[in-house]
């Protein structure tokens, strides 16, 4: 096998990894639209650490694809691996950084994705520096996490009580539970 076709293929997987990274963030986008109706509180997310750097790297495999296609005359169905990695950094992680953070009527939006009110097992405030919204699940060991702006804090504290005191968050799960801590204190 020579060193063309072996980087052929590892492009082919690129390709077809980031084909599904684009689904996840197009599912994320419908979603988004969907709920954005039903928006509690709500604010714009920072830009992710290296935003400036990811649109430059799609910039640049927009041009390489260019190359490829025009000067190179390559086929199209060998440039998989460049176009996925092109829609990703140029169109779809731009466009997931519009997605408002916050409370829905149906769950959080937290900084990694949707997650129900019903799903939410425990709450924790991390207030160093940021304030952080920490949620964990019901169903799977991961924590969640919110950044929330300091002038929503108190807000976000009274929503995350009200779903609590109306049964849609059901805080437990974890350590012992004697029954003797009222829920809302959680908060």
């Amino acid at each position: 096998m020579g060193l063309q076709v072996l980087l052929q293929r590892i492009l082919f997987l690129f390709g077809v990894g980031f084909l599904i990274a684009n689904a996840l963030v197009i599912a994320d986008l419908i979603r988004f639209r969907l709920r954005k109706k039903s928006a509690l509180l709500t604010w714009q997310g920072e830009k992710p650490r290296f935003y400036g750097f990811s649109l430059a790297l799609g910039v640049m495999l927009g041009l390489l694809f260019v190359f490829k296609l025009f000067v190179q005359h390559r086929p199209v169905q060998t440039l998989l691996g460049e176009s996925m990695m092109f829609v990703y950094y140029g169109y779809a992680l731009p466009l997931s950084t519009k997605i408002a953070r916050g409370f829905y009527r149906d769950g959080i939006w937290s900084d990694s994705g949707f997650m129900r009110w019903g799903q939410i097992s425990a709450v924790s405030w991390k207030e160093e520096g940021h304030i952080t919204l920490v949620l964990i699940s019901h169903f799977t060991n991961i924590a969640r996490r919110l950044e929330v702006p300091g002038n929503l804090y108190g807000q976000a504290r009274r929503l995350l009580r009200d779903q609590i005191k109306a049964h849609a968050i059901h805080i437990g799960g974890a350590g012992l539970d004697l029954g003797s801590r009222d829920e809302a204190d959680a908060v």
